[in-house]
């Protein structure tokens, strides 16, 4: 038997989420309310295919958002993710130029893998899909290509392989690791959300598979 009759067909991305392509997103905010809180910085990594047909993080697009006019910051929230609002290395941008920058590279993802459009992954993933469709609508972008209501929560997959629903737990006990110094960070906790989904998703896979 022959290596290509051993190995299962790799099924293309555009067939196995019914045509939506899996995006990890996580945002920092000024605070829980999405309808006052200020969106802050925001990052998506599109999830792409290894030659073995696994899951695996595509590239990280990022942006930092200035606060949006008649947006408000809890003071406790920059405690947290030590964001310094208007710091000349932060490298802010206006709220719609912010997500050209994210959507555009989802944009180019759906397209390269034929998908109808993209789905947002991330942990607690309506919050960040809350903020993002509160910001879509601040700007009236007309061209945001995730889906508005459906998510891939990490909380739910992690609670249900690993029993975790913390995400430093639930990296940890996935073999992924955690570094407290860099949470709360949205490049790093994206991509460390996105391991944790690949994780989970490529090992259901192979148990699908069996």
């Amino acid at each position: 038997m022959t290596d290509s009759q051993d190995s299962p067909a790799i099924v293309p991305m555009a067939e196995r989420f019914r045509g939506y392509l899996p995006v990890v997103v996580d945002v920092e905010t000024g605070g829980f309310d999405w309808t006052t809180n200020a969106l802050l910085e925001i990052a998506a990594v599109p999830l792409e295919l290894d030659d073995a047909g696994r899951l695996v993080p595509g590239e990280v697009a990022h942006a930092h958002i200035a606060p949006a006019a008649g947006t408000t910051i809890d003071p406790k929230s920059l405690e947290v993710t030590g964001i310094k609002i208007g710091h000349p290395l932060r490298g802010e941008l206006p709220e719609r130029e912010g997500l050209d920058i994210i959507f555009a590279a989802v944009r180019a993802a759906v397209k390269k893998h034929a998908c109808q459009r993209a789905i947002l992954v991330g942990h607690n993933a309506h919050f960040d899909l809350n903020f993002l469709n509160a910001a879509v609508a601040r700007v009236q972008h007309k061209r945001n290509p995730f889906h508005p209501f459906s998510v891939f929560d990490t909380v739910t997959l992690a609670g249900l392989a690993y029993g975790q629903t913390v995400l430093a737990r639930a990296a940890m006990a996935a073999g992924i690791g955690w570094d407290p110094n860099e949470a709360h960070s949205a490049v790093y906790d994206t991509e460390q959300t996105a391991k944790l989904f690949c994780t989970i998703a490529n090992g259901w896979r192979h148990v699908a598979a069996a």
